[in-house]
């Protein structure tokens, strides 16, 4: 995959990119404010809101750094039994079943130093580890799926698959997050 490098080409290619995504974001936002007396009910939750759309973010932008390395170096071969594919999409998932957990009972201490949890530290690090391996799942389709269209159309993944996914992620962490909480709270 041969590119061209120039301001002129990236902002090109990331100007109507970056017009959807923040489309994609304010949408993100709609769906938070629909949750705002749940949050207010369980700051615990409230605490969890900002760590985990970060943390997927994260978890996306990490995947995403390393598969456009691969890509760049030409190793990458999108097949399923593609090892570079599959070692960093068990990292990535291995990583998330590390640290939601911790990123729970971290709120919830919070919160309960601040000002008294209403949920049980069992139930916020339950609704974080959820959220968390599910996010992984999703951070892993959608860095993929990102990275095998940047292939594809010929764009540099590092100018579009970060952006991409650390958004897309950012938004799936909203959803998934109160989905979760619906399902366990």
């Amino acid at each position: 995959m041969e590119t061209r490098w120039s301001p002129g080409a990236i902002m090109r290619t990331m100007l109507p990119i970056l017009l959807v995504l923040t489309g994609i974001e304010l949408a993100s936002g709609f769906v938070l404010d629909t949750f705002e007396g749940t949050l207010l009910r369980y700051p615990s939750l409230l605490v969890l809101v900002p760590v985990t759309i970060g943390m997927a973010g994260n978890l996306g932008s990490i995947l995403a750094a390393r598969l456009s390395t691969v890509v760049h170096l030409g190793l990458l071969s999108f097949e399923p039994d593609d090892e570079y594919l599959l070692g960093n999409a068990v990292a990535t998932c291995g990583l998330a079943l590390t640290l939601f957990p911790l990123v729970g009972a971290g709120a919830w201490l919070a919160q309960t130093l601040v000002g008294g949890s209403r949920l049980s530290v069992g139930t916020v690090v339950l609704v974080a580890s959820g959220s968390g391996a599910v996010l992984a799942v999703l951070a892993v389709v959608v860095t993929l799926v990102t990275t095998y269209a940047a292939y594809r159309f010929g764009l540099d993944p590092d100018d579009v698959v970060i952006p991409v996914v650390t958004n897309v992620c950012d938004v799936l962490g909203v959803v998934v997050l109160f989905t979760v909480v619906r399902l366990v709270v």
